[in-house]
């Protein structure tokens, strides 16, 4: 038997036979060749794995059985993206990289300076996006899927949120040690459960009001992340954060 050097998306693993939906059987079956007897890898992007042998290769509705299903031994990562509307096909490029780390969300924010084209809701990128993570889950081999919220006005957005914020800035530091800056008061547990995001303006940064608002929040920690000497696209400077960060 073989196994292909892939990961096949599986919204649902249960003990017993699945058949998996157009997409993943063609992939298998017509891009990797998988064929009866062979052993697929399946993932839900919850947490849960599970090895499946191909009972019935067909392209449109591969069948398998699942004698096993397994937890991921990572938890659920506590890290997010906030990242502005941007224009052209921007955020999807984001996504597509940001989507193979270990962030829990990406937040499509509405800010002052945001440049995503007039009266747009925005349906089509984010449904994009949300493909650009399912590829990167099966592409990086991670455990968790990279959720995608939004859009979503960043004021509305901060004063709904509970956690600590990472934002970009020029006065930051080069390295940051969010466990060392953690609350002593709380326990292991509560730090590992508290939310971070990072925060990723658009090209022209956070207008100076936001920045400010940004600076006196109060619902969790406030760090500052200098992200180098250069100025960089937003979608750069994403990229090159969440780099620094995990």
């Amino acid at each position: 038997m073989k196994t292909p050097d892939s990961r096949f998306y599986c919204p649902l693993i249960t003990v017993g036979t699945i058949i998996l939906d157009e997409n993943e059987s063609s992939h298998a079956v017509r891009v990797c060749r998988a064929a009866n007897g062979d052993t697929l890898q399946l993932c839900d992007g919850l947490g849960h794995y599970a090895d499946a042998t191909i009972t019935k290769a067909d392209a449109k509705a591969c069948e398998v059985r699942v004698d096993t299903v397994e937890d991921a031994a990572l938890k659920r990562p506590r890290l997010n993206l906030g990242i502005a509307c941007l224009k052209d096909d921007a955020l999807e490029e984001v996504v597509f990289h940001a989507a193979q780390t270990e962030t829990d969300s990406i937040i499509f924010l509405r800010t002052d300076y945001s440049q995503e084209p007039k009266n747009s809701d925005l349906k089509k990128t984010v449904r994009r996006a949300e493909l650009k993570s399912l590829v990167s889950l099966k592409q990086s081999k991670k455990p968790w899927m990279t959720r995608i919220e939004g859009p979503i006005e960043f004021d509305k957005w901060l004063k709904d949120y509970q956690g600590d914020l990472i934002l970009c800035d020029i006065d930051g530091e080069r390295k940051l040690d969010l466990e060392g800056n953690a609350d002593e008061n709380c326990s292991a547990g509560e730090r590992a459960a508290t939310p971070v995001t990072l925060l990723v303006g658009p090209e022209g940064g956070f207008s100076p009001r936001e920045i400010e608002t940004i600076k006196t929040f109060r619902n969790g920690k406030v760090h500052l992340l200098n992200l180098g000497n250069t100025r960089l696209r937003a979608r750069t400077a994403a990229i090159i954060a969440l780099g620094k960060v995990l």
